[in-house]
């Protein structure tokens, strides 16, 4: 007897509260999402752009120094020809992210959906720079596994914590050593700093120019921008 296909009410189906939960099905079922692929392919982008999509995951310490480093790095990019676009943590969590708090499933989950939008990014042929703590190495892990090992560079922005504290541009160290946030990275929880990354920059014996001068140097020695 044949089976059923996707596309057919199953004899015991799902309940109609359980298939509205359960992503691709409808109240009765039936699978309804159906990826589609374009005629415009990533290597018809690469020869349009003449560079090749990577994301630079920026992790750090709060004030390590990776928002201003991405943001340098866009600027430059842009003068040289090159398109490219920053994931900033706080920004995100103004809009994409809104709806997420700071406990460690919804850290996260906000890792995954930066990573799902940075590999939408590459896959229209951009270069990300995220900027983001990430201060788990299994949600970094599982940002490279979504994005591609093809298309993802772990930079460790390593500037010590007295260092980024010394900085504080937020204020965020001195509320997080009163107590008025917990679990502060750095302070009131942990950071798991890199073991392997693909590049680790100190912006304490750095300037902005010559650690955007190292970080292009990286994309050249790799085959991103020529």
């Amino acid at each position: 007897m044949p089976q059923p296909s996707s596309l057919q009410h199953p004899a015991q189906g799902p309940t109609p509260a359980a298939a509205a939960a359960s992503p691709g099905l409808t109240p009765h079922g039936l699978r309804v999402v159906i990826p589609h692929a374009g005629r415009v392919t990533g290597p018809l982008r690469e020869d349009l752009l003449q560079q090749r999509p990577v994301t630079l995951w920026l992790t750090g310490l709060s004030g390590a120094g990776k928002s201003t480093l991405a943001y340098a790095l866009e600027e430059e990019l842009h003068g040289l020809g090159f398109a490219s676009f920053v994931l900033d943590g706080d920004n995100l969590r103004h809009r994409l992210n809104r709806d997420l708090g700071f406990s460690a499933a919804e850290r996260s989950e906000n890792i995954r959906r930066v990573a799902e939008v940075a590999a939408l990014m590459n896959d229209a042929g951009l270069m990300v720079f995220t900027a983001l703590i990430s201060p788990q190495r299994s949600d970094r892990a599982m940002a490279r596994a979504l994005i591609g090992e093809h298309r993802f560079l772990e930079v460790h922005v390593s500037t010590p914590l007295n260092v980024c504290e010394g900085r504080d541009p937020k204020g965020l160290y001195t509320l997080a050593r009163a107590g008025h946030i917990p679990q502060f990275t750095g302070v009131s929880a942990p950071y798991e700093a890199p073991e392997s990354p693909d590049f680790s920059i100190d912006t304490a014996h750095l300037s902005l120019p010559d650690a955007c001068a190292q970080v292009l140097a990286l994309l050249r020695q790799r085959g991103y921008i020529r």
